[in-house]
């Protein structure tokens, strides 16, 4: 047995090649924010403090681990290891990609003349202001991260994308995409402002562990093999298939369910203390407006 598992995960390795253009990409888009960072940070330290650096680097990092790392190679040996690629993806990623208020960074990051000739005039757009209203809606997005995370956990497509490199990426842009959505109204990343009273947030956040709690044991309290897929893969550290799949649920249910928890019980603590509230300094109502005034203000090379 012991000689299976190192086989299988030896040839997994072997096989994997590391993915240059999105290496380059998370690399370029660190490098960006960094240098846009480090700007605002020297003009409004209160407001751009090193914990933001770390958080969007954090985001980086997970999606680095995510999809540029061997794991991409092991997800399809082990349920549990794809669980923990989406959870990455859903969860960790896009929440600490948000935290680290990105808009602004990214656009003070870029060379002026591009910031100038391509974002400014994407921003000022009545088209593009109305599509981000309607996409950062937060019914909109609850709704598009519970159909993504269905949809894509259905046998016929989960197993699409375990045999199609193709609709892998697929998969994973859906649900890194509407993750963003899901997470942008409760981290609420500055300058943005309130769609929804904060309260809101948590019957949003708690419905959304509800549904990822009925999807886990779903995995955890079958007993049969949901994705039959998995059982043609080689055996590996003594996991059964099936208790492959237990193991996945509970990765699914516990660690997804305090992500979603813990955002409900400090939203409930910021609630309890008003006073804390008050000494918030006044958000700006239109991101857009406040992305697009950055756009020529940004300092020359």
């Amino acid at each position: 047995m012991n000689f299976t598992v190192n086989s299988a995960i030896q040839t997994a390795f072997d096989s994997w090649t590391p993915p240059i253009a999105t290496i380059a990409m998370l690399l370029i888009t660190a490098a960006i924010y960094a240098r846009g960072f480090a700007r605002l940070h020297r003009q409004m330290p209160d407001r751009f403090p090193i914990w933001r650096l770390a958080m969007f680097m954090g985001g980086i990092a997970a999606l680095f681990i995510a999809i540029a790392s061997p794991l991409e190679e092991l997800d399809d040996l082990l349920l549990q290891i794809h669980m923990t690629q989406h959870l990455l993806l859903m969860i960790v990623a896009p929440s600490f990609l948000l935290a680290g208020a990105p808009a602004i960074a990214l656009v003070r990051g870029l060379p002026p003349r591009i910031a100038k000739a391509i974002i400014g005039p994407i921003l000022r757009s009545d088209v593009v202001r109305r599509f981000f209203a309607w996409l950062t809606d937060p019914l909109v997005c609850w709704i598009a991260f519970v159909v993504a995370t269905w949809g894509w956990h259905l046998p016929a497509t989960f197993q699409l994308a375990l045999r199609s490199d193709g609709w892998h990426v697929v998969e994973h842009a859906c649900f890194f995409t509407t993750a963003l959505m899901f997470w942008y109204p409760v981290i609420q990343p500055w300058p943005s402002a309130a769609r929804w009273p904060r309260w809101a947030m948590l019957p949003y956040l708690l419905l959304a562990d509800g549904q990822n709690t009925i999807l886990a044991a779903l995995f955890m309290f079958s007993d049969r093999l949901i994705y039959p897929f998995y059982a043609t893969s080689p055996p590996v550290a003594g996991f059964t298939p099936l208790g492959d799949q237990v193991v996945a649920g509970a990765i699914m249910w516990v660690p997804g369910s305090i992500f979603y928890l813990v955002p409900a019980a400090l939203i409930m603590l910021q609630m309890l203390a008003p006073q804390s509230l008050s000494r918030q300094p006044k958000r700006e109502t239109d991101l857009h407006r406040r992305v697009a005034r950055e756009v020529p203000a940004a300092p020359p090379l």
